[in-house]
């Protein structure tokens, strides 16, 4: 079994043993997703590189439980909407390797419709 699928099954586990797919809807659980991907956006915001650097050390715990809570609401939607995760990666890899070939992006922050 896949990592995705058993990281799913433990998440899944833990809300219904709390009963809360019932206040799970998509709109919901993606307005959860964004709230959690702001808080660990408020790990690095307006911190310079070096800032950013020392925070990394001593608050790696604490940056963890943000992409937790994050990886929580993607497997959640995901097992929702019936997306499998791991299918769906693969196939946006191939689109964006079409979009960034390595000759035009390689060492390039240009987006895919300006090279």
């Amino acid at each position: 079994m896949s990592d995705i699928k058993e990281l799913t099954k433990e998440v899944l586990k833990f809300r219904d043993e709390r009963d809360w797919k019932q206040f799970h809807n998509p709109k919901d659980v993606s307005i959860s997703l964004a709230l959690e991907a702001a808080e660990l956006l408020e790990h690095f915001q307006w911190k310079t590189p070096e800032e950013i650097a020392a925070h990394v050390k001593t608050g790696k715990e604490d940056i963890s439980d943000e992409l937790a809570d994050v990886l929580y609401w993607v497997l959640v939607l995901s097992h929702d909407l019936k997306i499998d995760l791991a299918d769906a990666l693969k196939k946006k890899l191939i689109k964006n390797a079409q979009k960034y070939p390595v000759e035009k992006s390689k060492g390039r922050i240009t987006k895919y419709n300006k090279f």
